[in-house]
């Protein structure tokens, strides 16, 4: 018997795994990566999960997928910012169905939780994820089965409903409890984990949008830096520390140019590739102001392969007027 678990990293979905890893059942545990996770890398953090539970990780990229379909058009609605929780969530579902032959699974399980989430995981919403993706009766959700209708695996008697859970709300004592009961190490701390549930991201690509068509290769730069908008159009985007800037040149697409100063120590920024000469005149005058210069000296700026000489503001109050998060 096998069975597929859509895979966040999180503590609820390892430790519904385990729950069904201890009635003798194999589990794939699928992680479908939408490309708006954490700024850093999980897979370490996802394989030391499912290693110390004994589930077998396999991550999917679903980028164009989400971004197409999904992102700009959920039929539900979004949350509290740019997070379509309930359409993300049935075609993470629809997917994983998708791959049960395929794998040679006899049933989903997920890790919600009634009552946690307020959009996703009430339980209207819960049912509205079923009917998405057609799920309606492989879809066990151990944490909360015990308050749910009993689903083919426990009817069948594939999972002994009595060793599952009954979970509603947001208290997060009995997941700690069991947490500690089986010395699971290094899990993480709730808190969102999806960028698209926070404002200032959402904000990001909100205004992105009224510029530009928006596409996966577009997604890291706005994981990193300062965001401003120049009069002309182009956007810039500032590093604020040495990892921002590794990760700003590393995000670089055709859509941007690098600027970087070539006489002092400062940020790396990227502007749009499209810049009129006095935004990026403009741009390495605030990536200068931002580095370690002296507003009455002249700096020399990289503008790609152009060189600027400027003079730093001589404050950085001058930036703001550009922010987008302001």
């Amino acid at each position: 018997m096998k069975a597929i678990a859509l895979f966040s990293g999180g503590l609820d979905s390892t430790l519904a795994m385990k729950l069904i890893i201890d009635q003798g059942i194999d589990v794939i545990a699928l992680n479908l990566d939408i490309g708006f996770g954490s700024v850093k890398s999980r897979r370490e953090h996802m394989q030391n999960m499912c290693d110390q539970v004994g589930a077998e990780l396999r991550i999917l990229d679903i980028k164009d997928e989400y971004i197409r379909d999904i992102l700009f058009n959920p039929k539900y609605g979004y949350g509290k910012n740019l997070n379509p929780c309930i359409d993300c969530h049935g075609n993470m579902f629809r997917i994983a169905r998708d791959l049960m032959d395929e794998w040679g699974a006899s049933f989903l399980i997920s890790g919600e939780v009634v009552g946690q989430r307020p959009m996703s995981q009430r339980r209207e919403a819960l049912e509205i994820v079923t009917n998405l993706s057609e799920t309606q009766d492989l879809l066990l959700r151990p944490m909360s089965a015990k308050v749910l209708p009993p689903t083919l695996p426990e009817r069948e008697g594939w999972v002994d409903r009595e060793r599952l859970l009954g979970i509603v709300g947001r208290n997060r004592e009995t997941q700690l409890k069991m947490a500690e009961e089986i010395g699971l190490k290094d899990f993480e701390k709730p808190g969102g984990g999806c960028l698209l549930t926070d404002e200032n991201f959402s904000n990001k690509i909100k205004e992105f949008i009224k510029y530009d068509t928006f596409e996966v290769s577009d997604i890291q730069l706005l994981k990193y830096g300062r965001h401003l908008r120049l009069p002309d159009g182009a956007k810039l985007v500032i590093g604020r520390h040495k990892e921002d800037n590794e990760m700003i040149e590393a995000a670089i697409t055709p859509k941007y140019r690098k600027i970087k100063l070539l006489n002092a120590i400062g940020p790396i920024s990227a502007i749009s590739a499209n810049a009129t000469k006095s935004d990026r005149e403009l741009a390495a005058k605030l990536t200068a102001t931002y580095g370690k210069t002296d507003p009455d000296k002249e700096c020399e700026v990289a503008v790609a392969d152009e060189v600027y000489k400027v003079f730093p503001f001589d404050s950085k109050a001058h930036a703001q007027q550009y922010f987008i998060n302001a």
